[in-house]
């Protein structure tokens, strides 16, 4: 006589369930789940939560299968049994993100890390939403959002109690052989105004009124001085108004509480970028004034080095006239008179191009056109030589201001 066959209890259901959705049999786990949910409603001892968990395993096996659908109803069925659970949340954002229903998928991932700031599945598709949100609708996609709900206090403390009592069963924080002691949470009261403080301020920054957003940010900070998100809002606004110290303290701030935050750590960047620009600018402008100060010496040295056929140019006549010259008198080696007192003509001119006559008179006009072409080729020479040495000690400079 055959056996009986033993009903299995819905933990046992549970437990093949996901033996199979381990190795990928997807449909036998779906089945599993809806096995154990039947049991455990027949049962007189159900618990929501455990409900909700089979719920949520069965949106898993539905979101693996491609069956979005049936994924966003058992995780709607999980979230109002345990809500903000964090695995129903996940899920049904991919579910959401598979359907294209990005402005969904975006709140979920947002509620999600507002439960734990560290969950790597939630930043990415944070980032995947914004983007295609940002390409679908402009610069303007938020304002088309729907409300993101606001995580409760008591939910986040019950979290991460659960979360750390399974990561460390024994946290104990000594320095010195003393015990660390943590800081006051903020109550819900104060969590309450810091996110209204906060909504205003993200209202001011859509109208580009940074300045009143960072006051706003900064009265919501010393209710929950624990937000890392009004970190990085307000260290953006810091940057709009390029105060870029400010704007790197407030991205180390929301580093120190999650230091996996892209947007933390993409403003922190900006700002050192824009101090390094700043600061280059700055040694620029101090070196062109040395640079000036310089050019002027290296003229001025120039000048003391010009060639002998550079030094003696005549000085240029005045503004308003020009220097009157008398005719001077024949005289055998005589001397050319000007007014103010009698010089000698030839010192003004090269002597290689002076043309003149020692047996009558001295003219006082030189006649270029009797000089010989060697004559012409040493005086060019000269002018070039000059121009080089010049070249030359300005190259000597230049480098220690480029």
């Amino acid at each position: 006589m055959p056996q009986k066959h033993k009903s299995r209890s819905w933990s046992e259901l549970k437990q093949a369930g996901n033996e199979c959705f381990k190795t990928g049999q997807y449909g036998d786990a779906t089945n599993f789940y809806n096995q154990a949910i039947k049991e455990l409603e027949k049962s007189n001892k159900k618990n929501p939560e455990d409900l909700a968990i089979l719920y949520s395993n069965r949106a898993a096996s539905y979101l693996k299968d491609g069956n979005c659908g049936e994924c966003i109803k058992d995780c709607n069925v999980s979230l109002e049994l345990s809500p903000f659970n964090v695995k129903s949340l996940l899920r049904r954002a991919a579910a959401y993100e598979a359907l294209e229903r990005y402005r969904l998928a975006y709140i979920d991932y947002k509620t999600a890390l507002q439960i734990d700031c560290n969950i790597t599945a939630a930043q990415d598709g944070t980032n995947r939403m914004t983007k295609a949100l940002t390409e679908a609708d402009g610069p303007s996609w938020r304002e088309k959002l729907p409300p993101i709900p606001t995580v409760p206090l008591s939910v986040k403390e019950k979290l991460s109690q659960t979360a750390a009592g399974a990561a460390q069963p024994k946290p104990t924080e000594q320095q010195n052989g003393t015990t660390k002691p943590n800081k006051p949470a903020p109550s819900e009261k104060d969590v309450k105004k810091a996110q209204a403080l906060k909504e205003e301020g993200n209202a001011l920054v859509k109208k580009g009124e940074h300045k009143k957003a960072i006051e706003k940010y900064s009265q919501s900070l010393k209710h929950n001085p624990t937000e890392v998100t009004t970190y990085t809002n307000r260290a953006l606004c810091y940057l709009s108004v390029k105060q870029y110290r400010d704007a790197v303290r407030d991205c180390d701030k929301a580093l120190t509480m999650d230091g996996r935050n892209v947007k933390a750590l993409y403003r922190r960047a900006q700002a050192h970028r824009e101090l390094q620009v700043r600061a280059a600018s700055i040694r620029r402008t101090a070196a062109s004034g040395r640079f000036q100060g310089s050019f002027h010496l290296l003229k001025s040295c120039a000048r003391s080095t010009e060639p002998p056929s550079l030094r003696g140019r005549p000085e240029q006549p005045p503004e308003g006239g020009t220097k009157e010259r008398r005719r001077p008198q024949a005289a055998a080696g005589g001397a050319e008179e000007v007014e103010g007192g009698s010089t000698d003509s030839t010192r003004s001119v090269p002597q290689k191009l002076l043309h003149t006559d020692t047996h009558t008179h001295t003219h006082t006009h030189t006649h270029t056109h009797s000089a010989s072409p060697g004559q012409y080729r040493v005086c060019v020479q000269e002018h070039f030589d000059h121009i080089r040495f010049v070249k030359l000690q300005i190259s000597r400079y230049l480098w220690l201001f480029i």
